[in-house]
């Protein structure tokens, strides 16, 4: 697993070198590693799922580096990693009588549960996408502001996960903020007959972007700084099971490469990063 980092370092030394010869660096070697140590899991000729390929790929450098889950932290950890607490109901079923439901939450099994976790990237929730037509026979794009869906970790807002079995509630409060924050927004729902996008706009702020609200009381004095500026973009363009990916990043002038063109009218199925003027998604 050593060789990812290897290579990745090669990669990254290339990329920033001042006196390089050539004007491109080519990632043939990086993604020969990725294809090795991931056990073809992903590779060069077939496309993967970019969140997917994020998570294996900051847990496998921190591996490689020694690091642990839970005590020996690695330079992946220090710059992404954050703490959360995740408050954790447990639901009678939905089927049973409204006496036995009542006795069922007396018994410490159903009573609130609260653990703390750690997190490299927060998952971003999605309102529901209209299934229906306007009145122009369009289909329509809804738009949310981008802290309408972080208040899912502002310690209060419960959502209700089910699985096979059993319903739980769960809300989630921040405690801790890395330097660097990742989100991801989650646009696709997999079910055993096909992949679907959800492609709701999600209107945000790129600079002085401010989570204190989002932190826990007690932790609070202790983050001197909690504003974020947006640095880099990736989005997914095309239909579910096809497309392709594409990457905005801020540049130190400060400059966004590539340039954007901005449409008329805001069109775009997914989050992607918005100029100064005017302040909506290109």
């Amino acid at each position: 697993m050593f060789l990812l980092v290897q290579r990745f370092g090669e990669l990254m030394r290339k990329l920033w070198n001042p006196r390089n010869f050539k004007a491109h660096v080519s990632p043939h070697e990086m993604l020969q590693a990725v294809v090795l140590c991931s056990k073809k899991n992903f590779q060069i000729t077939k496309q993967g799922d970019g969140v997917d390929f994020l998570s294996w790929f900051l847990n496998a450098l921190h591996s490689a580096l020694g690091g642990t889950k839970k005590k020996k932290k690695t330079i992946v950890t220090d710059v992404f990693q954050g703490s959360m607490r995740i408050f954790t109901k447990k639901l009678p079923h939905p089927d049973l009588p409204a006496e036995e439901k009542a006795q069922l939450l007396q018994n410490s099994e159903y009573q609130e549960m609260m653990v703390e976790s750690t997190f490299m990237y927060l998952t971003l929730d999605l309102p529901t996408a209209p299934l229906y037509k306007d009145e122009k026979e369009q289909l329509i794009i809804p738009q949310v502001p981008l802290f309408s869906i972080l208040a899912k970790f502002n310690g209060a807002t419960e959502k209700e996960y089910k699985t096979y079995k059993e319903n739980f509630l769960k809300r989630f409060q921040l405690t801790k903020l890395p330097p660097y924050l990742i989100f991801c927004i989650k646009r696709f729902t997999k079910n055993n007959f096909f992949v679907e996008k959800n492609p709701t706009i999600v209107n945000f702020p790129i600079t002085n972007v401010d989570l204190r609200e989002y932190l826990s009381e007690e932790v609070q004095a202790a983050h001197t700084n909690t504003t974020y500026d947006l640095i880099a973009n990736i989005v997914h363009d095309g239909k579910p099971s096809e497309g392709s990916y594409r990457i905005h990043v801020l540049c130190l002038q400060p400059t966004w490469y590539p340039q954007p063109t901005l449409p008329s009218t805001p069109r775009c199925p997914q989050m992607a990063w918005c100029p100064p003027a005017p302040p909506r998604c290109p």
